[in-house]
């Protein structure tokens, strides 16, 4: 009982309470919200609402899904404090920011 209280506490201390599931609409050749605030250990998720594929690409190759068609999603988890900007790579017009804080 005492292990696995341990166990449980450990998990706990590791994942900061603050982090949460943001989801981001691609819907109209946008992204919806186009900037978001986050704190380190949240998870994105894009999903792709329009009728024609996009992708999610990091200006800097940091991540990049691979093509997404109707209804499908790409998620990625910010672990690094930081600004992200990530556009559309097939259409390049269509870009977003993401800004991790501690």
């Amino acid at each position: 009982m005492k292990t696995r209280f341990a166990a449980l506490l450990c998990l706990m201390m590791s994942t900061p309470t603050w982090a949460q599931d943001v989801k981001i609409d691609i819907k109209e050749f946008m992204f919806g919200p186009k900037d978001l605030t986050v704190a380190v250990g949240t998870k994105v998720t894009w999903v792709n609402d329009d009728q024609i594929p996009h992708t999610v690409a990091e200006t800097h190759k940091v991540f990049r899904s691979g093509a997404l068609d109707t209804d499908d999603s790409f998620s990625w988890v910010f672990d690094t404090p930081g600004e992200f900007e990530y556009f559309c790579a097939l259409h390049p017009q269509m870009i977003g920011k993401i800004i991790v804080t501690q």
